[in-house]
């Protein structure tokens, strides 16, 4: 029983592979497509299953409801910086797939996966004892990892030389 996420997460990621598969057909586009896949289902078997990845080691947490926080507030320490790293590329990918997004835009998706990523986990852990914790601190990292990712991409919107510019421009039209 404690398993049915994993398994939800893994027929989803396999149906939509095999959708990109069949159906993209330029080669470039099919590849970013399955590398998104891979880190979107990636992403969803750590935050969504009782599997627990430590710097080092992988191992199944018990059964288990998780524990809530809401008030303390701990931003120095390693699982913060994990969580920031864990959503970076998703900052990456939304800012690169709408540049014109401003980036309170960017933080304000980012804040909404964090708070969404946290409910879905206490609402799991509930159901189906994956053990899973809800954490402000996660929340907050989870905002500033999509924030930093869009960044960087609009960094180097902004900085790429200006013969590219026109040129992605031009392609754009």
């Amino acid at each position: 029983m404690r398993w049915e996420p994993l398994l939800i997460i893994l027929l989803v990621a396999s149906l939509s592979g095999l959708t990109i598969l069949t159906t993209v057909v330029n080669r470039q586009h099919r590849w970013f497509a399955l590398i998104t896949l891979g880190y979107l289902t990636s992403l969803a078997a750590i935050v969504f299953t009782p599997l627990a990845f430590t710097g080092t080691a992988v191992y199944i947490m018990p059964p288990g409801t998780g524990r809530v926080n809401l008030t303390q507030l701990d931003l120095f320490n390693l699982g913060f910086a994990e969580n920031i790293l864990m959503t970076l590329p998703l900052g990456l990918l939304v800012k690169w797939l709408w540049p014109r997004l401003p980036l309170i835009g960017v933080t304000l998706f980012g804040f909404f996966v964090g708070g969404s990523i946290e409910t879905m986990q206490y609402v799991l852990s509930h159901h189906w004892l994956i053990n899973r914790s809800s954490d402000i601190n996660d929340v907050l990292a989870n905002m500033l990892g999509v924030l930093v990712g869009g960044a960087l991409v609009a960094l180097y919107y902004h900085f790429r030389p200006v013969r590219q510019r026109k040129l992605a421009a031009a392609q754009d039209s």
